[in-house]
């Protein structure tokens, strides 16, 4: 089930990015399967505890059977763009679904072992309105995993008409935000980055192991 208990029009819309072509991994990450599951059901699992509705935002097809609750919108420019246009997908359809919801929560469907208290640690930035609330972690950003304004939703599709390098981080140095700090997982074999992400079949054979590790009782 997609949606959330009765607290969960409280919480924000989310939307899962996988829009891209995947060209490192060589076939829509959507289509992933880890553990002998799609990846998506690794993601919706634990997006789901956390967030008032999930879509996903693909452009292919996965070649996998989606969840049947699972909206799934395509980019509403079209082009192949970049993550910004996934982003851009998301705020406009938050703005659909959430009316009165500020912010709109992405995550991208490589990533499946990201923490279980994002969306709690992000919107507690003070001062949100306004602010994109970014995850970092082990002194990196990562800008997918971000709770973004939906008020900001016309400067970014300014911004993608007409900027040429199209960077998430050049969008967000724009705006007003916030950066929120996740600690690394202790594991048997070593710290894990809650943000490692899988972009080829070799990241994915280590996401196998590592998630045989979370399975071991911790150090």
């Amino acid at each position: 089930m997609v949606m959330n208990p009765p607290e969960a029009p409280k919480r924000p819309p989310a939307v899962i990015l996988a829009g891209g072509r995947s060209s490192r991994m060589g076939r829509p990450k959507a289509g992933l399967v880890l553990n002998g599951r799609p990846i998506l059901d690794h993601i919706v699992e634990r997006l789901a505890p956390q967030v008032g509705s999930i879509a996903l935002n693909l452009n292919a097809d996965p070649g996998i059977d989606l969840l049947p609750d699972l909206p799934v919108l395509a980019d509403t420019v079209p082009g192949y763009v970049g993550p910004l246009a996934g982003i851009l997908t998301a705020m406009r359809h938050a703005a659909k679904v959430a009316p009165h919801a500020a912010h709109v929560l992405t995550v991208p469907t490589d990533t499946p072992f990201f923490p279980d208290d994002l969306v709690g640690r992000l919107s507690s930035v003070p001062d949100m309105e306004g602010t994109i609330a970014v995850a970092w972690s082990n002194g990196e950003m990562h800008p997918l995993f971000a709770l973004w304004p939906v008020a900001i939703v016309d400067d970014l599709d300014a911004w993608i008409r007409t900027d040429t390098k199209l960077s998430v981080r050049a969008f967000i140095a724009r705006h007003p935000s916030a950066a929120v700090d996740f600690p690394m997982i202790a594991t048997k074999a070593g710290p894990l980055d809650p943000f490692f992400n899988i972009n080829t079949p070799e990241q994915l054979r280590e996401a196998e192991a590592w998630l045989q590790c979370l399975k071991d009782p911790k150090p």
